[in-house]
C-alpha cells in the first residue's frame, strides 16, 4: 500500500518534468547520491535510535523543475523497514535571490497500521550569496504530520554556510517546529564540511534541541556523501 501512495504521490511531478523535456528539446540530468551517516538525524531527533544509516538517492533536473527520490533505514521500535522520500518542485531566481517551491512526501514501508506516519509537506525556500557567503530561509508546512489528520504542523529554518577555501565549508541553521500535537520546539546545527574530491563530502556536525530526551539530546554525527 505505501509504494501504490509513493507512486501516485510521484507521477504529476514526474510528468510535469517530462512535459517540460519535451516542450523545450532538453535533456534531462540525472544525478545520483550515496551516503553512510553515524546517526540520521531530522529536525534534531535521531531517527535511526543513535545507530549509523545508509543512505542514496536520485534526482532529475530539467530547466527549472525537478524531481527526485531518496531512502533510509530508520529504527522506531517497531517494523517499519526504512523512510522514502519523493519529491519534486521548481527553482528559480529574482532579483539576486534563489528561490524553491516544491512538495515532499515522507513513506515508511513496513510501518505498523496504527501508526500511519506518512505524510507530506509544502516547501518554500529562499537564499542569496552574500560575499562567500550564503545565507538562506525555508518554511515547510504540513496539514496531517505523521498522520495525524487536521493536526497542522509548521518548520521554519534559517541557515548560512560559507566557503572557507576549495576544500573547507562551515555552515549552520536554526531551526523551529511548531505541533498541534504537542510542545513547540526549536533546534539547531552547525558543522564542517570538507571535499575530499569531487563529489564526495565529509561532514561533521553538532545537533541539539531545547527538548531533554534521549533522542534530541546534543550529538556530533559524521556523514558522508558521494554524488556521481
Amino acid at each position: 500500500m505505501k509504494f501504490i501512495r509513493s507512486a501516485v504521490f510521484a507521477a504529476p511531478a514526474v510528468a510535469a518534468v517530462l512535459a517540460a523535456g519535451a516542450a523545450s528539446a532538453q535533456e534531462p540530468e540525472v544525478a545520483f547520491n550515496i551516503g553512510v551517516t553515524s546517526d540520521y538525524v531530522y529536525r534534531g531527533f535521531s531517527q535511526t535510535s543513535e545507530d549509523p544509516a545508509l543512505q542514496g538517492g536520485v534526482d532529475v533536473t530539467l530547466g527549472s523543475f525537478y524531481v527526485g527520490a531518496w531512502a533510509s533505514n530508520v529504527e522506531f521500535d517497531d517494523d517499519t523497514d526504512g523512510e522514502i522520500d519523493l519529491y519534486g518542485g521548481y527553482r528559480t531566481e529574482a532579483y539576486g535571490y534563489a528561490f524553491d517551491f516544491g512538495i515532499l512526501g515522507y513513506f515508511y514501508p513496513g510501518e505498523p497500521d496504527a501508526a500511519d506516519y506518512t505524510y507530506y509537506e509544502f516547501k518554500a525556500a529562499a537564499s542569496r550569496a552574500v560575499g562567500p557567503a550564503t545565507v538562506g530561509a525555508v518554511v515547510y508546512y504540513s496539514p496531517d504530520m505523521f498522520g495525524v489528520a487536521d493536526e497542522e504542523a509548521v518548520y521554519y529554518e534559517a541557515n548560512v554556510g560559507f566557503a572557507v577555501s576549495d576544500q573547507w565549508s562551515v555552515s549552520g541553521a536554526l531551526g523551529y517546529q511548531t505541533l498541534d500535537v504537542s510542545d513547540d520546539y526549536t533546534t539547531w546545527n552547525i558543522g564542517a564540511g570538507y571535499t575530499i574530491k569531487e563529489g564526495a563530502v565529509l561532514d561533521f556536525r553538532y545537533h541539539d534541541t531545547d527538548i531533554d530526551t534521549p533522542l534530541s539530546d546534543e550529538r556530533i554525527v559524521a556523514s558522508l556523501k558521494i554524488g556521481f
